[in-house]
């Protein structure tokens, strides 16, 4: 079913994982902001808004580390899945597709210094994520979600002038015209700004809430960078159990370490702390619904996680990246049908500004789609219309077989480099090919990599 390799086309089982990680993707990002509406009793005995960003972010990292157990789970049972082989012949793993055992070796132990370093981007994840919904409380899921596309933006300076990795100028187009989007987007919420209070008089600051998130999409840019530059290394690690360090490291952090110093600093919370962890116990306690609610967002950043691995490897990483991009369309989408179908208490409406967000929308999707050219999914500037007469060459970039990316190594030399699976799909065009170019020189030395089946198993 499904094909018969990495990348090689769209089946129904393809078409079918895109969707449900889609669907996921969307929960995550409309489950935050639903649960940072909803009301309940807190310990002071007055009804009021969820408004609680840090326990959001804690439950994020706690879905991650779900994924521990799904690593677990696929080593003691030898499940195929993306990253893992597993031998039989020699009582290890077993190999994961059309590879046989005797041209499989056995995948090395992950090093101890690993898990520890993880801790690192488990930082910067934690502070982008802090701000962002810090962000989120302020504004509308889909003006959230068009923001978080801004990392482009800072990827892009980091890339050229601290790591070294010069962009074409087709690039500098894309990231222009992403600037453009920002700069719509964030008018749209600076025209649609109304004077109304929130919840107990509390008076929302959309361009507060659009600052914080720009600067969310900063830190989470130099997560990105520090990736790319430091953690590019020979070490073989399943997906799976990164996602799984990185949830655990920030659980850590943010329940151990955030939590307390945002406890004993002032601010608008009951007892006017920070944020008061008794307040969030209290309301969790006394809202049932709010408990669904939160198992929901915990269940879909956890299948989002595992999904977005398999649509990297069912199809290919250009294709994760198109996921990442069909995200505003579907969260803005389901937002507007949930207020105008569903309930009025959530959602977001249709305003007379909602037109100048929309073209920044479309001016965000073709600044992404030309930065990641000449790859599936993107534009060409070849000096039409569509590429506002502007005229690059491509043809040192051309996309190379995806059947023959490496996902399970075979030798030892070529191991597969960490890649986080959160690392930025706007940073792939440079690096892609010089990837490939590396891959090309191993296979010319005789190096092999194993063809692994995207058949039903993924189904």
């Amino acid at each position: 079913m499904g094909g018969s390799g990495h990348g090689a086309g769209c089946g129904i089982n393809e078409i079918i994982v895109f969707v449900l990680a889609l669907v996921a993707g969307t929960g995550c990002s409309l489950t935050s902001k639903v649960l940072l509406d909803m009301e309940s009793v807190g310990m002071d005995g007055e009804m009021k808004k969820f408004e609680k960003p840090l326990f959001q972010t804690l439950g994020m990292f706690v879905g991650m580390c779900a994924a521990l157990f799904l690593h677990a789970g696929v080593v003691m049972f030898k499940i195929p899945f993306p990253g893992y082989v597993h031998k039989t012949s020699r009582n290890g793993y077993s190999a994961v597709g059309d590879v046989d055992d005797d041209e499989v070796e056995e995948q090395k132990p992950v090093p101890i210094w690993m898990y520890f370093l993880l801790l690192i981007p488990s930082l910067f994840d934690l502070a982008a994520t802090a701000l962002c919904m810090m962000g989120l409380m302020e504004v509308e899921v889909s003006i959230y979600q068009m923001l978080r596309g801004s990392a482009i933006i800072f990827v892009a300076i980091l890339k050229h002038f601290a790591l070294g990795d010069k962009l074409r100028g087709f690039m500098w187009v894309g990231v222009w015209w992403n600037v453009v989007s920002i700069i719509l987007v964030g008018a749209t919420v600076i025209l649609s700004a109304t004077p109304d209070d929130g919840e107990g008089g509390k008076q929302k600051d959309p361009l507060r809430g659009v600052l914080l998130i720009l600067a969310g999409a900063f830190v989470q840019s130099l997560q990105y960078a520090f990736e790319e530059k430091v953690m590019s290394m020979e070490v073989s690690a399943p997906p799976l159990l990164l996602i799984g360090m990185e949830g655990f490291w920030g659980t850590v952090v943010c329940a151990f370490v955030l939590y307390p110093v945002c406890y004993n600093l002032p601010g608008a919370d009951v007892g006017g702390v920070m944020e008061n962890p008794y307040d969030t116990w209290a309301m969790m306690e006394n809202s049932k619904d709010l408990q669904v609610m939160f198992l929901w967002y915990f269940l879909s950043i956890f299948f989002y996680n595992a999904l977005a691995v398999l649509v990297t490897f069912m199809l290919n990483s250009v294709w994760h990246a198109i996921l990442d991009n069909f995200r505003p369309i579907t969260v803005w989408g389901t937002d507007l049908f949930i207020f105008y179908f569903v309930t009025k208490s959530f959602g977001e409406e249709w305003t007379k500004w909602s037109f100048v967000q929309l073209a920044g929308l479309f001016v965000l999707l073709y600044g992404t789609a030309v930065y990641n050219a000449p790859h599936a999914g993107s534009i060409k500037l070849d000096g039409g219309v569509l590429s506002c007469f502007c005229k690059f060459d491509y043809s040192d970039m051309e996309d190379e077989d995806e059947e023959k990316q490496v996902l399970v190594p075979i030798d030892d030399a070529a191991a597969a480099p960490y890649q986080s699976p959160y690392q930025s799909p706007f940073m792939t065009p440079n690096t892609r090919a010089k990837r490939d170019k590396e891959r090309r020189a191993a296979e010319k030395q005789g190096k092999q990599f194993t063809k692994v089946s995207r058949g039903g198993s993924f189904a």
